[in-house]
């Protein structure tokens, strides 16, 4: 046996024990039985062999003692890997920390317990819930605007509008006791896949409202009199909510807004009260164009220490009506021609009480801690669950398409190449709505899945892309 063939089956047994995650003391033992069979069955020199032996001795004997382990090998590693990586925002190293960890851990470990998971209780819905889907969202889909409508008018009729607020579907977060309908975040996920599956514009008024925003912010941290006012009309439909967060510089980065508020005295209905001077540049904000109440997130200051010794107080997240002077909304992004209300909210000057801060004052520069609390159960909500909803009806049309289209007398779905495409549209939806489930059981468990709510928007939304693109295959040959 040749130097090349034991290189070759020493890389392939070093590949086999990483692949399988072995413990050490079974690297140790098939590394060792390794060496006994060159030691035997090669023609390498008795040298060659001491060496071999010593070289691995070396090797494995500082790995197998922890302290040793650590010391040489495991801190320094990590060291040389911190100064790659770039370093952690505070804005990030919260957003990490929130949120509780469940099976998820699993994964991480190295190790995953796949029976633990089978064993997991999944979500289910309440008999009320599913009257509702069975009744009121049934007829929201029938509802549901036509695309040459949309095209149009660049908006989804009135009508349909008008009977998502009366009939309670912005409302899902909102205890009954205001109003609300406090739904599960499961049946709020299968009420948003069955209707955006007709209509993704008008879906955009369920999912926005029930996911992070001021229903939630109030409902969690709001004073006692935000609560009292705003739930029921937000409950009724009379107030229709979006979430500023997002800016034209520093994205959804929180820790790096140019938003400011600045504490100060000002006029107020009439009255001269101490409130903040808001300046702002917001986009991208669902619900902007129709929204009548702004969930504003900036940056507090205090520079004439009006209210304390400090000066800074961070990100801070404040009510502001769509009717208060000098704020600016109502305009239209219109992204890719799609009609969904999504737009700037543009403020100078924008004088607010401090009452108007969400908590009051004892919740100023308290916004970062809010928004990473709330954002985990949102998110696992709204992104995957349209997602899902994108890829089952793309399943659907391409699937329908391949059969009832026909090349050369046989439907083109009997073609490699468009089964090719089937197949991966058929398996990427398969894969997009068990994430969804999977997330939505931690829910329904009492879990804050924040790492793998991120995880299952990233990947959904990028499924979502490429079903979109194989089912542009099948039909391409319109």
């Amino acid at each position: 046996m040749g130097i090349l063939s034991i290189l070759v089956l020493f890389a392939v047994l070093l590949l086999a024990l990483s692949y399988h995650n072995v413990k050490l003391v079974i690297w140790d033992v098939a590394i060792a039985a390794f060496l006994v069979l060159v030691s035997v069955l090669s023609h390498a020199s008795v040298l060659g062999l001491i060496a071999l032996w010593l070289v691995t001795l070396a090797i494995l004997v500082p790995i197998n003692i922890p302290s040793v382990r650590e010391k040489y090998l495991i801190t320094p590693f990590f060291a040389l890997t911190k100064k790659m990586l770039p370093p952690l925002s505070e804005t990030e190293e919260q957003a990490i920390d929130a949120g509780t960890v469940n099976w998820d851990g699993e994964v991480f470990s190295g190790r995953p317990n796949w029976k633990s998971m089978y064993q997991l209780s999944q979500a289910a819905m309440s008999e009320e819930e599913q009257t509702f889907i069975d009744n009121e969202t049934r007829e929201l889909c029938r509802l549901a605007t036509p695309w040459d409508y949309i095209l149009r008018n660049e908006d989804s009729p009135p009508e349909l509008v008008d009977y998502i607020r009366k009939n309670g579907f912005m409302t899902f977060l909102i205890p009954k006791k205001y109003g609300g309908k406090e739904f599960s975040a499961f049946s709020q996920s299968q009420i948003c896949l069955m209707f955006s599956s007709r209509s993704m514009i008008g879906s955009y008024y369920i999912s926005v409202p029930n996911s992070l925003g001021p229903g939630e912010l109030i409902e969690k941290y709001g004073t006692q009199e935000q609560i009292e006012y705003y739930l029921p009309r937000l409950s009724s439909g009379e107030e229709i909510p979006c979430f500023a967060l997002t800016g034209p510089f520093a994205g959804s980065d929180a820790g790096s807004l140019p938003d400011n508020g600045i504490i100060c005295k000002g006029k107020y209905h009439g009255k001269e009260v101490l409130g903040i001077k808001l300046t702002f540049k917001k986009r991208y904000i669902t619900l902007a164009p129709v929204a009548t109440l702004v969930a504003l997130a900036f940056k507090l200051y205090d520079p004439d220490h009006l209210l304390s010794d400090k000066e800074e107080y961070g990100i801070t997240c404040a009510l502001v009506p769509a009717n208060t002077k000098s704020l600016k909304i109502g305009r239209r992004h219109m992204p890719l021609r799609q009609a969904f209300p999504n737009g700037p909210i543009e403020g100078k000057d924008v004088f607010i009480p401090l009452d108007n801060i969400i908590g009051g004052i004892e919740m100023a520069g308290r916004g970062w801690q809010m928004l990473i609390e709330c954002l985990s159960v949102g998110r696992v909500i709204t992104l995957p669950t349209i997602a899902t909803s994108g890829c089952k009806t793309s399943a659907y049309a391409a699937g329908y398409y391949a059969r009832i289209r026909k090349q050369f007398g046989i439907s083109i779905g009997e073609f490699d190449g468009v089964q090719e495409a089937l197949a991966d549209i058929a398996g990427l939806t398969f894969i997009t709505d068990a994430i969804r489930h999977f997330t939505l059981a931690a829910v329904a468990r009492g879990e804050k899945p924040s790492v793998p709510s991120a995880i299952s928007k990233y990947h959904t939304t990028e499924f979502l892309r490429k079903v979109g693109d194989r089912a542009m295959d099948v039909h391409g040959g319109k």
